[in-house]
């Protein structure tokens, strides 16, 4: 059957399509369910997350009272707990090969748990330190991890004394983050309202920066090895590029109270940040405003965000003891098919 494409015999062919794709967007935001499911077996408040490096379906997190639990997030259950810590576990990270999980506290103590077996009861090494550690990170290649405490500690896993120090004038460092790209650098956040970059082959710190209020975390980009956002007390989020640290790149709005953690997607085009008003925000790295907003009535202050590594889902830990795995494109249609699914498909794209 040949159609005639004279456009004088078709002269509402442009109205049509328009509201064709306003119908379209519109099925999009009605249909949108972002809510996956939640993880429960916390006591108390969720504080730190940590992804594993070579398996989508392993997730490790810290609560404030001092409880680790291993995650298979496949089949959404814990794989056990561990009594790991006296008070927060202030930070927890994966080393390099994903075969042991490094976790720190209020209790002034660095603890490496070996996470292939099935059972994990003791630590397979622990480190004592001078003061209460506020965060820790590994680096993406050695066998070598940083903490912040009064001061950025760079430590050998084999050893039981820093091999490296940094101190750039504050009293307390509140993050530290590696550079996965360029391995050698990190940044950190200080309550002085700083953040500071170091490379760990050098002897002094090589540069900072002072915001008008002090910043809670920090992420790197993973696809652009230069620039990094901050979570900042200000309800704002800033990207700066290392290489020019008097201006940020872009300022992020919407939240309306402190911002608390951010992470970026695998593709660095954008980062998710959660924060102090409940809820947790999308943002594309170009924009100054947020995608998307995800709440629930039951919600509290979120304390940690995490984006999974195949770009897809978010994971948020919060005050109120649970994990929840969110949707990454809130419309998208996640697992088998049903039939009342393929025909809402098939109006979308008429």
């Amino acid at each position: 059957l040949r159609r005639n494409v004279d456009p004088s015999l078709h002269p509402l062919e442009a109205p049509r399509e328009y509201q064709r794709a306003l119908n379209a967007t519109k099925l999009e935001r009605v249909f949108a369910k972002p809510f996956v499911g939640d993880l429960r077996a916390h006591a108390d408040g969720v504080y730190a997350i940590a992804k594993h490096p070579t398996s989508l379906s392993r997730l490790a997190s810290g609560s404030c009272d001092g409880q680790i639990c291993m995650w298979n997030l496949s089949k959404r259950s814990c794989e056990c707990t561990i009594d790991a810590h006296s008070g927060f576990v202030r930070g927890l990270c994966f080393d390099h090969s994903g075969s042991r999980l490094l976790s720190v506290g209020d209790d002034q103590i660095v603890k490496m748990w070996s996470v292939d077996s099935d059972v994990i009861s003791q630590p397979s090494n622990t480190i004592l330190g001078n003061s209460v550690f506020n965060g820790i990170d590994h680096h993406r290649s050695k066998g070598i991890f940083a903490t912040c405490s009064t001061q950025i500690d760079v430590w050998d896993e084999e050893k039981s004394e820093p091999i490296r120090s940094f101190s750039w004038g504050s009293e307390t460092t509140n993050s530290v983050k590696f550079n996965p790209v360029e391995k050698n650098i990190l940044v950190s956040t200080g309550s002085d309202r700083t953040i500071a970059l170091y490379d760990i082959r050098g002897a002094a710190p090589l540069k900072k920066v002072v915001l008008e209020m002090r910043t809670n975390s920090i992420c790197w980009n993973p696809m652009e090895a230069f620039n990094f956002t901050a979570a900042n007390e200000d309800t704002n989020l800033y990207t700066f590029d290392m290489r020019r640290l008097d201006r940020a790149l872009n300022v992020h709005k919407d939240h309306v109270m402190a911002v608390l953690d951010c992470d970026y997607s695998p593709t660095g085009r954008e980062f998710v940040s959660g924060s102090y008003d409940k809820t947790i925000r999308i943002f594309p790295i170009d924009k100054g405003h947020s995608r998307e907003v995800y709440h629930t009535k039951r919600m509290q202050r979120v304390f940690c965000v995490s984006w999974s590594a195949d770009s897809r889902f978010l994971l948020s830990g919060s005050e109120e003891t649970n994990i929840r795995i969110w949707k990454a494109n809130a419309s998208n249609d996640s697992g088998q098919f049903q039939p009342g699914k393929k025909l809402r498909g098939s109006m979308t794209t008429s």
